[in-house]
């Protein structure tokens, strides 16, 4: 048996807030606050007076590069790069190489999660076969195999006829679709928002309707076959606000946005610094401050990474030639804190972000820690002040334009099926 003892416990699916003891056996928790009935002395005590207890952190868009570009990295960096962030679940996309449209390579992943043993790994499979938006990939055996949902990630299936197929199907066995909205011909070879910083610095944008036409159009199916739908890392007030509308309209649709689009705008492209270089686009202040009230509002259910981790030499180039992303993992709760530290969310709201929305969505059992519950903890002290420096970030992947910066908030332990899988030294 392992105790917590003396943390702040904050639950915000069954709404506790408290410092207390929390008791783990068999990988669950066995009692709050209380001495279980069983009567064994804990093998292992984690004194957690100061510091924040949370079920563990669901990161909804993770890429793994595993397989293929396992030159930036891999299954075992980055899951060791997420419980040291106290993310004890990871959803990644199925664009790998070769692409996750066959159930032996959603058994490679989850095999090779298995045997690195850290973090939960849940993999997305294809909605079409190698992402070539033509035919449909073999979701039902996919699913068998473990895939949690199905995506085309950024790959716009453009003939609408196809796409409402992909949707039916899934709708019949009610499955997750998650959407990536971008229309590929307004986005054309655009690398930023186009907007007066674009224009200033002569770059070529991508105009906020790449987002908000591919919405509308996926909207219109999913009305149409009733599929669940999920719409991750909108990055436009708009696109944000027709998701809105289409829940009160009765749509089972969710919403998810990265953490660097509630921090970060088009005017920090300025200096064509690569790191800044995402897709979708870093957009403007109107679009952040959308994004940020529709997150308070619950428009949007969840807070992710998008993790996106590469080589340096993927970033070593002119602006629109490096390769968009930023590695997200290890600044996903720090920089949520400073949403809680700007009064922009309180804690338990951004807990609920990172935990409980998510696993609702996923239609997962993680996410919350009462009795009975999967111990997935994640333990941080909020109060720590550091800095991500290319020494000791654990990610295989660098690029990130936090490093350097001060953050507040550092994970000291991280639990996963109640077993120790990470302890900050």
């Amino acid at each position: 048996m392992l105790l917590i003892k003396n943390g702040r416990l904050i639950d915000p699916k069954h709404q506790i807030d408290q410092v207390c003891d929390l008791y783990i056996d068999n990988g669950k928790v066995v009692s709050i606050d209380q001495t279980p009935a069983i009567d064994v002395p804990p093998t292992k005590t984690i004194d957690a007076t100061g510091l924040v207890v949370t079920p563990g952190l669901i990161d909804m868009n993770t890429h793994l590069r595993e397989p293929g570009q396992t030159q930036k990295a891999t299954i075992a960096s980055e899951s060791a790069a997420a419980v040291a962030s106290g993310i004890t679940t990871m959803v990644c996309p199925p664009t790998t190489s070769p692409v996750v449209d066959s159930p032996a390579v959603a058994e490679l992943i989850l095999d090779r999660a298995q045997a690195t043993g850290l973090a939960n790994i849940l993999p997305v499979g294809a909605l079409t076969q190698g992402l070539k938006s033509e035919q449909l990939a073999p979701m039902h055996a996919l699913a068998r195999s473990g895939c949690v949902a199905f995506s085309n990630g950024r790959e716009q299936i453009s003939n609408s006829l196809v796409l409402l197929r992909c949707l039916e199907y899934a709708a019949t066995h009610d499955f997750l679709v998650i959407f990536h909205p971008q229309d590929k011909d307004l986005a054309g070879k655009g690398c930023m928002h186009d907007d007066i910083t674009c224009t200033r610095l002569g770059l070529t944008g991508i105009p906020e309707t790449a987002e908000t036409v591919e919405v509308s159009r996926c909207l219109l199916l999913v009305e149409q076959t009733g599929v669940r739908a999920h719409f991750g890392q909108l990055s436009s007030e708009h696109s944000t606000r027709m998701v809105i509308e289409a829940r009160k309209r009765g749509l089972n649709v969710t919403a998810d946005v990265a953490i660097h689009h509630l921090l970060l705008t088009d005017e920090n492209v300025n200096g064509f610094n690569s790191l800044f270089h995402v897709i979708p686009p870093l957009r403007s202040q109107l679009d952040r401050a959308g994004l940020l009230h529709a997150l308070v509002t619950d428009g949007i259910q969840a807070i992710c990474s998008d993790h996106q981790p590469h080589d340096p030499a993927a970033k070593q180039a002119p602006f629109a030639a490096t390769e968009p992303g930023i590695s997200g993992l290890e600044t996903l709760l720090p920089l949520g804190l400073m949403l809680v530290e700007q009064q922009l969310l309180s804690l338990a709201q951004l807990i609920e972000k990172l935990t409980s929305s998510p696993a609702q969505i996923l239609d997962i059992n993680r996410g919350s820690l009462a009795i009975g519950d999967i111990a997935d903890i994640c333990i941080f002290d909020p109060e720590l002040t550091w800095e991500l420096s290319p020494e000791n970030c654990v990610s295989a992947g660098k690029n990130t334009p936090f490093i350097g910066v001060p953050l507040k908030g550092k994970v000291t332990h991280t639990l996963v099926n109640g077993e120790l899988v990470y302890q900050a030294l």
